[in-house]
């Protein structure tokens, strides 16, 4: 009898490179992201950034970043081992603060919307081909599984010619109390810049992101820089600084002769708050929340309700998908370019509510 094989332990595999992410801006969006980066395997939040200690102290208490820093420029140069950074600051800084990041040679996150202005958009998109890195915008919206749904319809010709899209993001009473929402200067403007710019984002990707052309808009400020007595979601907001608009209005055209209309408010005389997306094709439609399609069919009008849709955390799925993108494992679906396109339309608005007119989309 012959004696037992000697077994011999598997080697173990090769070992998972972490990726290392920083943060320049350490405040409550920031810290949203991480949470949902803490869930990611082999993902580590190395280092943060933030001129605030106190934001600081409640991201070190919260998630244990082992280095922070009071000047962003400082964690570029000594965190050289960073993979990535992502950008969580007042709009009015995402351009400088990306643009550094990218030289640095750090694939980069920056939250929504792109920048002030395509102006400064344009220098974020030629830094990261320069770079050769990634910029991915934070657009969480087109991930959700409305959009994917509608999304998916729309491509596979369900709807035929889309016509008309209305999209809304309206709060009956609620300006932010916190950050700079209010100030133009540091923001870009208010509600269309700030939660518009989340449902024209996820109406453009549902329908294809056609070419804007044209854009036409309004914007009316009436009660956000006045004292206000009346309950509201956040009450005490700084009316003294707040210069930005109430409520916007927008109308997008684009090359393939969709019409688009954009409604957000902070403030507004409306029955609730609402988040929804119309659009109307030649063949169907469709609404985002509650999600429904309409088609006729067998000569009846049929409203339908998908059966199932799956459950997708929006903002997981963005933060899942910066890191994949990043590591090569999938294309860029949020790239700096969509972030550009959309910072134009936004653009168009503004200026055509500043000058009474219709104005081009270049």
């Amino acid at each position: 009898m012959t004696a037992a094989a000697t077994t011999t332990a598997p080697a173990s595999g090769p070992v998972t490179k972490l990726f290392r992410i920083g943060f320049i801006g350490a405040g409550g969006i920031s810290r949203t992201q991480m949470g949902y980066l803490k869930k990611i395997e082999d993902v580590e939040i190395t280092a943060a950034a933030d001129v605030s200690e106190g934001a600081l102290q409640k991201a070190r208490e919260q998630y244990n970043i082992p280095r922070t820093y009071a000047d962003y420029k400082e964690m570029l140069s000594k965190e050289t081992d960073l993979d990535a950074v992502s950008v969580c600051t007042p709009n009015g800084l995402h351009a400088e603060n990306t643009v550094a990041a990218l030289e640095a040679g750090k694939h980069v996150l920056v939250e929504k919307p792109l920048a002030m202005n395509a102006k400064e958009g344009q220098r974020m998109v030629d830094a990261a081909k320069r770079a050769g890195k990634e910029l991915v915008i934070g657009f969480q919206y087109r991930f959700a599984a409305p959009s994917q749904l509608i999304h998916q319809q729309i491509m596979d010709g369900e709807f035929g010619k889309i016509m008309y899209v209305r999209c809304q993001a309206l709060r009956r009473r609620g300006i932010p109390n916190w950050g700079v929402f209010g100030r133009k200067e540091l923001q870009g403007g208010g509600p269309m810049i700030d939660i518009g710019v989340h449902c024209l984002e996820m109406a453009h990707f549902m329908i294809g992101s056609p070419k804007p052309l044209t854009a036409t808009g309004n914007t009316w400020t009436y009660l956000g820089n006045t004292e206000s007595k009346i309950a509201s979601m956040w009450p005490g907001w700084d009316y003294k600084t707040y210069n930005v608009e109430d409520m916007a209005v927008g109308m997008i055209r684009f090359d393939n002769g969709i019409m688009l209309t954009i409604e957000a408010s902070f403030v507004a005389h409306i029955e609730k708050d609402i988040w929804n997306c119309q659009i109307m094709g030649e063949k169907g439609g469709a609404n985002w929340d509650p999600t429904q399609l309409y088609k006729d069919h067998g000569n009846y009008m049929m409203n339908m309700t998908p059966g199932y849709v799956p459950k997708i955390d929006h903002f997981e799925a963005k933060m899942r998908h910066f890191v994949e993108v990043c590591q090569g494992k999938r294309p860029n679906e949020s790239s700096g370019e969509q972030g550009l396109m959309i910072q134009k339309m936004l653009d168009g608005v503004y200026q055509s509510s500043e000058s009474g007119r219709e104005v081009n989309i270049e």
